[in-house]
């Protein structure tokens, strides 16, 4: 069995990562647009003036000054401001999509762009001009958009002014915005997601030493705010056109095997799943609460503050599709840990069995089979993988060519892990690999790891031309759609 017929092929971003403009066409300011660049081994700072004036920076929100306010520092980098220009480059990187043969273009609207402080009455004309004219330039090469509501990207004047999504105003807020999109774009787009990797918030216990236990109770109200948001959504998409396909967005990577066959190891993972992957898929699929909620929710002083109408929208909004990002997979264990790795939300012991890359990241595509396996034997909905990667250094040749066999490697091995699960029974729609251009990393800021089949001329620093190059991946990533996941050599 091989790839169906009408198989979506495409390429990921997200509109902070690769958008820029930052303060053009009445955009306002976003939580992202503090964030300085970092390395593997400088952190992301926080920027923010406090009470007195005074500039600072933190590595977390938990850093900062409980009367100080975040904002942008003269002196300091800030990666997303710029990115990689596709505000004002969208049609050359649509057309270049194009030439590999795009299906399908998985890209974010910034909800700044809309509702600039995401409290007024009345949209942003520019923002919603912009995502129009992007959506009829892939419509105008055959490219369906598949269009994340919210990616890692809140106005920062409701983190600021109401705690953001810790605060259930931002429930209606976010029925405005969607109100808004699903009718402005209807015809234009079919595909939605609403939010990215929504689960990431509850792991974060888990990769930060010394968690505050009052964030861990708040991250458990936030990520409710966010179902019952996403919930009203979907139902809300289904009424304005029937024809929307809705889905929701997990990180579907983490912790996915125990470290040893001791019996407290297996245990040890299946909570751990339940935790980081089940908890938020099944509330967006099943439109419930799953039965291990509540000893969740005691594991941790949980006392969750819903209403009967939550239960209800729950119950009436639930995805059409499940869509997940995958690069790599993590351990789990009760022993002492030798040798850890981390990535992409993975922490944990080193997997003895694979290799990593140099960023941390192990190379699985094992893994993903069985993903793909476990989330359709689960929930018995349409998959896609809509994020899936290799971050990497390249080199631009002198004669402009960038010679990637490891992404492409990396993508072979990935592909036919999707075919083997297509084989196994799995109802698998689409493939969106992460940073088909290459864009600014959400962990690092970087600019030197590196996804894209295209090469974006720029460095750490923010220096350089901007320019567009192919990669050998470009090419040969050109033949796989063009035979449908056949020709793989």
């Amino acid at each position: 069995m091989g790839f169906p017929k009408d198989f979506l092929w495409g390429g990921a971003t997200a509109a902070n990562q690769c958008e820029g403009g930052w303060n053009e066409g009445g955009k306002g300011l976003a939580d992202s647009d503090v964030k300085t660049a970092g390395s593997l081994t400088e952190p992301r700072y926080i920027t923010y003036m406090d009470a007195q004036g005074n500039p600072g920076k933190a590595v977390s929100e938990h850093a900062i000054p409980a009367d100080a306010h975040k904002a942008v520092i003269d002196g300091c980098y800030y990666p997303y401001h710029e990115a990689i220009d596709f505000y004002h480059r969208y049609k050359e990187d649509i057309a270049l999509f194009a030439e590999m043969g795009f299906k399908v273009f998985r890209m974010s609207i910034a909800w700044t762009r809309i509702f600039p402080k995401g409290m007024e009455e009345e949209p942003n004309q520019e923002g919603l001009a912009f995502y129009r004219n992007v959506f009829q330039e892939l419509r105008k090469y055959g490219i369906e958009p598949l269009v994340t509501i919210q990616h890692y990207d809140v106005p920062l004047y409701l983190e600021e002014n109401l705690g953001g999504w810790k605060n259930r105003r931002m429930i209606e807020l976010f029925d405005r915005y969607t109100e808004v999109i699903f009718r402005e774009y209807k015809g234009l787009v079919k595909y939605w997601l609403t939010f990215n990797e929504i689960n990431s918030v509850l792991m974060m216990k888990h990769l930060f030493a010394n968690y505050p236990d009052k964030t861990i109770k708040e991250d458990f109200q936030l990520i409710h705010h966010q179902f019952v948001a996403s919930a009203r959504a979907v139902k809300r998409a289904h009424e304005i056109d029937p024809n929307y396909v809705i889905g929701c967005m997990i990180a579907g990577g983490p912790s996915t095997y125990p470290l040893t066959c001791d019996p407290k190891d297996v245990i040890a993972t299946q909570e751990r799943l339940q935790e980081n992957i089940y908890y938020s898929a099944d509330v967006m699929v099943r439109g419930e609460y799953p039965y291990f909620a509540e000893r969740i929710w005691q594991k941790y002083g949980v006392e969750l503050s819903m209403t009967e109408q939550d239960i209800e929208d729950l119950r009436n909004g639930t995805v059409d599709m499940l869509t997940y990002s995958y690069y790599c997979t993590s351990c789990c264990t009760t022993h002492e840990v030798r040798e850890t790795a981390g990535g992409n939300l993975n922490m944990g012991p080193k997997n003895p069995y694979l290799t990593y890359s140099e960023w941390g990241w192990s190379l699985d595509p094992d893994g993903l089979r069985y993903t793909l396996n476990e989330y359709y034997g689960r929930y018995h909905i349409p998959l896609m993988v809509v994020e899936n990667g290799l971050g990497a250094v390249d080199t631009l040749e002198e004669d402009g060519t960038i010679h990637d066999s490891y992404r492409i490697e990396y993508f072979r091995a990935h592909i036919k892990a999707m075919k083997q699960a297509l084989a196994d029974g799995v109802d698998l729609r689409g493939f969106t690999p992460w940073g088909c251009i290459d864009l600014v990393s959400a962990s690092t800021g970087e600019m030197k790891k590196r996804y894209g089949f295209i090469y974006v001329d720029k460095d750490n620093e923010g220096n350089g031309s901007l320019d567009r190059y192919r990669k050998d991946s470009f090419y040969w990533y050109k033949k796989v759609i063009a035979t449908n996941g056949e020709d793989l050599d």
